[in-house]
């Protein structure tokens, strides 16, 4: 049987983390790449590194393991805050977590030093986009707590911007995180190695001379796996953007008409879908659907190839304006926007093909 599948080019994705890297070496960044988006795919991560990527960054225990059982042998940083009942684990797994909660913190204590090791964590700031970390005010006494804990080091301080609230990585807010990181400081009488306020939506902010130097490390994902940067979407002056490519199957192959017919109700997802009037159309089914990816961001590399919906297990497309017809049994490409590859890479009915020098190198799948 044939199934919907996945190729990932290995080479893009390490070509796009060196154009990364490169751009934030040169303003003093160091790049900590992130796999999340991929479920930690092994090969994904040894090309960021073969990129430059100074070490792996990923939200989820699960995927941290798929790694390091894969052999990938570099630093790693939990990226999503750890759960208090994962203290251990976390400790075992990872060197380095970002973290805004005392009591975790005193719980990794507790673990780093019935492990002998030191566990390294970096204080999370909320900057205003709402999602985890401090509020400034909040921040000198954390501190002051978190500097008494045995078997944890204090890396540095973090925040994240441009993923739940939507605010714009700039001057302001970056230049408060760099101010916050001297008053941090100057308060302990202590160093802070690690500043870590940027991701993919911060490229243009470098770009531009925007970060302060205290600001001198990022964790980038987005805009090495699909070339974009996060604010706009738009591309990465040199990076690629196909690194992945979702292909389908042609299931059907009917002329039918463009809006439904009968008295209608919702769909099985509980919305009413609105259709054109556009007379009887050429109208091929697929075999993927939402079960496997989001549909709101797959795009037909073949512009002249139209969606027009999907269900759990079909995705219906308008192909009358394809020269030559399109035939049951052919495949159809579609580029996949960031929400769009999270699922696909998530579905265990999607098939991962992963190719190196234009060579298909997984033996089990291609």
């Amino acid at each position: 049987m044939t199934y919907p599948y996945l190729t990932i080019d290995l080479d893009k994705i390490e070509h796009n983390s060196r154009t990364v890297v490169d751009l934030c070496r040169q303003h003093g960044i160091e790049v900590t790449g992130v796999t999340k988006v991929t479920c930690g795919h092994p090969d994904v991560a040894m090309a960021m590194l073969r990129g430059g990527v100074s070490a792996i960054g990923d939200s989820r225990l699960e995927n941290i393991h798929r790694l390091q059982d894969a052999g990938v042998k570099t630093r790693y940083m939990l990226l999503r805050l750890p759960p208090l009942s994962g203290v251990e684990e976390v400790v075992a797994s990872v060197a380095v977590s970002l973290n805004s909660e005392l009591s975790v913190l005193e719980g990794l204590s507790q673990a780093a030093m019935k492990r002998n090791v030191v566990h390294e964590v970096i204080i999370m700031v909320d900057l205003g986009d709402l999602r985890e970390g401090l509020w400034p005010d909040d921040l000198v006494p954390f501190m002051r707590e978190a500097l008494k804990l045995g078997g944890v080091r204090v890396l540095g301080l973090g925040a994240n911007v441009a993923c739940f609230g939507g605010v714009v990585p700039d001057e302001d807010n970056m230049g408060l995180l760099a101010e916050l990181t001297r008053k941090i400081e100057n308060t302990f009488a202590l160093k802070l190695d690690c500043v870590s306020g940027l991701n993919s939506s911060g490229l243009a902010l470098i770009t531009a001379g925007g970060v302060p130097e205290r600001v001198n490390h990022a964790r980038i994902g987005e805009a090495i796996i699909l070339g974009r940067e996060t604010v706009h979407r738009n591309p990465w002056p040199g990076t690629d953007q196909d690194a992945f490519t979702l292909y389908a199957e042609v299931l059907e192959m009917k002329a039918k008409p463009s809006r439904p017919v009968g008295t209608r109700s919702v769909d099985a997802f509980g919305h009413v879908p609105e259709f054109d009037q556009r007379g009887v159309r050429d109208r091929a089914l697929l075999n993927v659907g939402h079960e496997d990816v989001d549909m709101k961001g797959v795009a037909p590399l073949d512009s002249r190839i139209e969606v027009v919906g999907a269900s759990s297990g079909y995705l219906v497309v308008d192909v009358t304006d394809v020269p030559g017809g399109v035939h049951v049994g052919d495949q159809l490409a579609f580029n996949l926007n960031y929400s769009a590859l999270l699922r696909a890479m998530t579905s265990g009915y999607i098939k991962k093909r992963v190719f190196r020098g234009g060579t298909c190198v997984d033996d089990d799948r291609c």
